[in-house]
């Protein structure tokens, strides 16, 4: 057996046998349900089979030339039409089989000019009103669309794993930061601002204390409105201004 280090073998080092890729987690609120931006894997002008491919979170392999947030703004475009939102990395996803399932492999010789390289991916993720946000597929995007988070099907290589990983970023990041007001309108109710609350932190909240709660937070502006053509009574609304 050959015990010889291969720093010893100089040139003789190999290169490197893998591709690094970005993949997209972008969150949706419709004012009942927390949604995942999803894509169906397809190619233009062929017949793909009902259900041949799967969904997948928006995601392909970065450029030589260009940065990592460079590559997850312009894959998001590419495969959804959507621009100008703001994406954070949060995770690296590197199992060595991660792309490897058997459900993956038709896809990966259709796609890919090295079917068989071990892929890397940097999660991002993004918060947006989803209202404000209409995607339209393209590239190698047969379908893009928006999916509720409890009815995420099977997908594609792990994308399953790295919707959890970002929902679990974003539960973190809900508790330390405000940054869930991305996911509300600009005029929102309380009743919505606590079922997203819900949603992401997996919990039943006390309407009385969260309400007080919420009343007291910095930013947070009663208005001089209610709800209009619901059937309940109407709420009244608020809006959330950063403070400098």
């Amino acid at each position: 057996m050959n015990t010889t280090s291969s720093a010893s073998h100089g040139s003789d080092m190999r290169s490197p046998t893998f591709d690094v890729s970005v993949d997209n987690v972008v969150f949706g609120f419709d004012g009942e349900d927390l949604q995942v931006l999803l894509i169906r894997q397809g190619l233009p002008g062929e017949d793909m089979g009902e259900g041949r491919f799967h969904m997948a979170v928006p995601g392909d392999l970065i450029l030589p030339e260009e940065g990592l947030d460079e590559a997850a703004a312009r894959i998001l475009s590419n495969l959804t039409s959507i621009q100008g939102i703001y994406l954070k990395q949060f995770f690296t996803f590197g199992a060595p089989d991660r792309v490897f399932d058997e459900k993956d492999k038709e896809w990966l010789t259709k796609i890919r000019r090295y079917p068989d390289r071990r892929v890397v991916t940097v999660g991002y993720y993004s918060l947006v009103a989803l209202a404000d946000y209409r995607p339209k597929p393209s590239s190698f995007a047969s379908q893009a669309e928006w999916c509720p988070l409890n009815k995420i099907p099977t997908l594609a290589f792990d994308h399953n794993t790295i919707i959890e990983a970002g929902l679990e970023k974003l539960r973190e990041d809900v508790v330390n930061k405000n940054i869930i007001f991305e996911l509300l309108p600009e005029k929102f109710t309380l009743g919505q601002f606590q079922r997203l609350h819900e949603i992401i932190l997996d919990k039943t909240l006390d309407k009385r204390n969260f309400r007080k709660n919420v009343k007291r937070m910095a930013g947070v502006i009663a208005l001089d409105e209610k709800q209009a053509g619901v059937l309940h009574k109407p709420a009244q609304l608020y809006t959330y201004r950063q403070r400098d």
